[in-house]
């Protein structure tokens, strides 16, 4: 928490975000990558004939990680220029590199490169969380795959699912959220060293006219910054779509989120399910008895950004004049690391809910037994055909129960007494013993629990394998 109380500070660091995400976002994650790219650079140069030498790349190397801000910030008043800045301030601690410091490179080869190495870090992050919550959530559904419980449609009673069917629901999202994740980090290029319009024409003149070495630099340079692709087309910049494509992917992940806390909050509505309440958590300030679902507003509430987000990067890409113009600068420098930090938050969020959410069996049962002696007419009317019984006069003695049942659950609020109703009626007489079987919950939900058992097995069990070493986290909640 800042301890200047007289100053804004961002809620999406403060009251959401993790520190991992925050560190990847932080100014000395992108001042030190821009020191590697400069290192690489001089590297690959030096290894390509360039007149640079190892101990002028052993002095830069010394100074990787010691950002000297205050002289980088000084300079930066004066010269109005971030990339300048600090090319300034490094070859002040490294006055031996100082003349091949981002030789031949324009500023986009630091900002640009470090923009799609913070994009994969940040993705690479999500993934983690994302499949720590999909684990948490696939035991969840495994432990109420057989508890029956009122499906819905329209947000009316519908037939019968159960509890872990409906969960997988939110998981199969959620899985496929990962896939798109892990996609964007597979195909995700590096810009590469192209010059100032994206012709490498300043690395030419380097050469000697040499193409193929220039070529060259740009593999090299690559591969050292833990890329296998790059773009063979760029402008100044690289193509705006990139940050569109993955802002996309992040705002397809915070929808799946919204829509599973969206669900638990018309569920805890109905005291079916509820959100972990710690012992001391106060749900409102004037009724005291509330026990409001904070965490999944708080999803449903950081979804909205996050999915209009996605549109302003679409914007973004959409205004770029020819090579390059620098009015997306100001803009990303928001909706790149705020789209991230506030994903972060929802997933930490999901965490927090998936590790303590709560059933009520009981009150899934009692809702179900409500309107299931509805959904059980069709079984009674086969039932009492097949026992003898004329189907249209059978017909119609349902209906008029069920009408009247209806009219004392609405009218009355008395309890559905359309099952005791059929029972007494002479005409169901040679099925009545077998009535409350016909009601039995188990003969609604279908292959519900097999259908868990195997999403489990076919789409959990990958994620499971695939990031062992992620699971089993702990959500890090903040007021």
């Amino acid at each position: 928490m800042a301890d200047n109380y007289d100053t804004y500070v961002s809620p999406l660091a403060e009251r959401n975000a993790t520190p991992e995400m925050c560190s990847i976002f932080s100014p000395n994650f992108k001042f030190r990558t821009w020191r590697k790219l400069w290192i690489a650079l001089a590297e690959a140069e030096r290894e390509l004939g360039l007149d640079v030498s190892e101990e002028q790349i052993a002095e830069m190397r010394r100074f990787q990680d010691n950002i000297n801000y205050d002289v980088a910030k000084e300079r930066e008043a004066e010269v109005r220029h971030d990339v300048m800045a600090h090319v300034y301030a490094f070859g002040r601690q490294c006055p031996a590199a100082k003349p091949i410091i981002h030789l031949g490179a324009t500023s986009c080869f630091v900002g640009d490169n470090t923009d799609l190495i913070i994009l994969r870090e940040a993705m690479r992050l999500l993934a983690r969380r994302l499949a720590a919550t999909i684990d948490l959530l696939g035991g969840f559904a495994t432990r109420y795959k057989d508890l029956p419980c009122l499906g819905f449609t329209h947000f009316q009673p519908a037939q019968p699912t159960t509890v872990g069917k409906r969960a997988c629901l939110w998981l199969q999202d959620f899985v496929m959220d990962l896939a798109e994740l892990e996609y964007r980090v597979e195909s995700l290029p590096f810009r590469g060293v192209k010059g100032t319009t994206g012709t490498q024409a300043s690395f030419l003149e380097l050469f000697g006219g040499d193409a193929e070495k220039v070529e060259q630099l740009d593999r090299i340079v690559t591969e050292k910054m833990g890329f296998d692709k790059r773009l063979t087309i760029t402008g100044q910049t690289y193509t705006r779509k990139i940050d569109w494509q993955v802002l996309a992917s992040v705002a397809g992940l915070a929808a799946s989120a919204s829509k599973m806390a969206t669900d638990i909050r018309l569920l805890a509505n109905m005291k079916e399910i509820e959100e972990p309440f710690e012992k001391k958590q106060i749900g409102s300030s004037a009724m005291a008895y509330k026990r409001n679902p904070m965490r999944c507003e708080r999803i449903c509430g950081l979804a909205r950004f996050v999915i209009g987000n996605a549109q302003n990067a679409a914007h973004t890409a959409a205004a770029q004049w020819m090579e390059r113009t620098l009015d997306d600068s100001s803009n990303r420098r928001l909706s790149l690391s705020e789209g991230f930090l506030a994903a972060d938050g929802i997933l930490n969020l999901c965490l927090s809910v998936a590790e303590g959410m709560v059933v009520y069996p009981n009150v899934v049962r009692a809702h179900l037994n409500r309107e299931l002696p509805f959904m059980t007419t069709e079984a009674i009317l086969m039932a009492a055909v097949q026992a003898g019984g004329d189907r249209q006069e059978l017909h119609e003695r349902i209906r008029t129960h069920s009408q009247e049942a209806a009219r004392r659950v609405k009218e009355e609020g008395q309890a559905n007494d359309l099952l005791d109703r059929l029972m007494a009626d002479p005409a169901f007489a040679g099925i009545r013993d077998r009535i409350p079987d016909l009601a039995d919950p188990q003969r609604f939900i279908g292959l519900a629990p097999q259908q868990v058992q195997r999403f489990i097995a076919e789409q959990v069990e990958p994620v499971r394998k695939r990031y062992a070493e992620s699971l089993g986290q702990t959500a890090q909640l903040k007021v």
